[in-house]
């Protein structure tokens, strides 16, 4: 049920256009910076190239109209709401590609569905939403997707589907980069959480243990994963939400927080290899430019995915 509507003034600032972040931009500056295939260079300069002055510009042209509905660009019940002055992205369901602040990982195919959805089928599937130059990084956030399992050729105990977020490049040439927090929903039904400090020796065993549907293969289901900082920024909150029946009805299916104990499963000699400098409980209270749809050994037809940076603690909509 959704609480009494929010009596709130809406500020709409228009300027030039809007792209999938729902930021007015100029389109020849904004976007020439991951233009021409160069979207990797823009992850890979991020940090280094960002200024405060351009951080403040592009805060200043955010499309606030929106951050108190009960419901997002697709119309999918909100958990929690946009931030004022926050980012969301929503993938262009039209053209997914064609959207330069997304991006899929070796570039494998995809394919539109008679349903409207889009279906990919690779080994390991990666699929980016990526920070815009001179934003901050996804930290506070809610990630959203409908997904349909056709088939797959791992076992049921691999995570099916993962939202994950607050880390850069997935890679082992940058292994600190790999930071992490991932939400995952197996194809028997059971869901988790897993924390990666480093890829690929950072990672722990799983939390929030519990299996809260029927086998999901074959059928359409909604995946919300929800993070944000408590306790003045010492400790994370990490919660996630299915749609079983495909009705926009949404059940929290784990609660957990990190606030120190949670480590690396690895040796202490493959964890310290990596000379990251971070704590073997390492709490992920950083943000990232980079928030994931990920999957392994899968074909699966996907729609409506969003990333939302939300006003953490403000629920909009009382799930069961």
């Amino acid at each position: 049920m959704i609480i009494a509507p929010f009596f709130v003034s809406v500020l709409i600032l228009t300027i030039l256009v809007t792209n999938s972040f729902g930021i007015a931009t100029n389109a020849e500056t904004k976007s020439a910076a991951i233009s021409g295939g160069n979207l990797q260079s823009y992850v890979d300069d991020y940090d280094n190239n960002t200024t405060n002055k351009t951080r403040s510009a592009v805060t200043s042209e955010l499309n606030l109209q929106s951050n108190y509905s009960v419901t997002d660009k697709f119309g999918i019940k909100k958990m929690y709401p946009t931030k004022p002055g926050g980012m969301e992205w929503y993938i262009d369901m039209i053209n997914p590609k064609s959207d330069g602040f997304f991006s899929i990982t070796d570039n494998y195919n995809i394919t539109k569905q008679t349903d409207d959805s889009w279906r990919i089928d690779a080994p390991s599937v990666r699929m980016n939403a990526i920070t815009p130059p001179g934003a901050e990084p996804w930290k506070n956030i809610e990630i959203t997707g409908y997904a349909k399992v056709v088939s797959m050729s791992y076992p049921n105990n691999v995570t099916a589907l993962d939202w994950s977020a607050r880390g850069g490049r997935q890679n082992a040439v940058v292994p600190c980069e790999g930071t992490a927090l991932h939400g995952g929903l197996y194809i028997d039904g059971s869901v988790g959480w897993k924390k990666e400090i480093w890829q690929h020796g950072g990672y722990t065993d799983e939390r929030a243990k519990a299996k809260v549907t029927d086998p999901i293969l074959g059928r359409w289901i909604g995946w919300k994963v929800v993070m944000y900082n408590i306790n003045n920024d010492t400790a994370v909150k990490m919660q996630s939400y299915i749609d079983n029946k495909n009705t926009n009805y949404w059940v929290k299916v784990t609660d957990l927080v990190d606030d120190g104990g949670w480590f690396a499963d690895s040796p202490d000699n493959i964890f310290y290899s990596a000379n990251c400098g971070k704590a073997k409980d390492y709490i992920i209270i950083n943000g990232g430019p980079i928030a994931t749809f990920r999957s392994d050994k899968l074909v699966w037809d996907f729609k409506d995915l969003s990333v939302r940076e939300i006003i953490p603690e403000e629920k909009i909509y009382n799930q069961p």
